[in-house]
């Protein structure tokens, strides 16, 4: 008999199998009781609903990202060298599913106010960090002008969010170059430093 933990994690994996497979809006719990090998109780006895399901989900992917990029951005290597792997990550979590599960639960939170307050507290987390990174970046970008930290951090973290939009609605690079106007900006970041280290 599996242990409690190895259960959830069944139910966990499954539920994110399916989830790319149908989306929010399509999930039965019933299959991924199927596909874990548990009875349907045990969904509720882990989770109570499928929303929290997913929810359990997102939380699970974005603590392990969520260290990871801040790892990254504790480093001393050059930011435009950090917003180089913050690209090859974002191909990272595309592949995982990560970002699918992100998206879906946006969207499901806009009508549900409950779902709508763990999405924010997620997405904050990397707004946070990236505002601290931001902030830290301060001194070697003085001239930013009127930018505060937490501005820049929404304007990285919603162009970020932006772009898997248009990427998981299936624009090409050709209609909408999501991904090449993303590393062309860490270029951009690599000219600016490189030209203040000179000067």
């Amino acid at each position: 008999m599996p242990s409690t933990n190895e259960t959830r994690s069944r139910i966990l994996t499954a539920a994110k199998s399916a989830l790319m497979t149908t989306g929010y809006g399509g999930l039965s719990t019933r299959r991924v009781a199927e596909e874990a090998g548990v009875p349907l109780s045990q969904i509720h006895y882990h989770f109570g609903s499928r929303q929290n399901l997913v929810l359990a989900i997102l939380a699970d992917e974005n603590e392990r990202l969520l260290e990871r990029q801040t790892s990254l951005y504790a480093t001393e290597i050059p930011l435009w060298k950090q917003w180089e792997q913050a690209c090859d990550y974002l191909e990272d979590d595309l592949r995982s599913g990560y970002v699918r599960v992100l998206q879906e639960m946006t969207a499901a939170g806009w009508s549900d106010d409950e779902i709508a307050a763990s999405v924010r507290a997620y997405i904050s987390g990397w707004m946070d960090l990236l505002a601290a990174t931001a902030e830290g970046a301060a001194p070697q970008f003085a001239d930013l002008g009127p930018f505060t930290p937490n501005e820049i951090a929404a304007l990285i973290g919603t162009t970020f969010l932006g772009m898997e939009t248009m990427i998981l609605l299936g624009f090409d690079e050709e209609t909408l170059p999501c991904r090449s106007a993303l590393r062309s900006v860490g270029f951009l970041l690599r000219t600016w430093e490189e030209s203040r280290a000179s000067a």
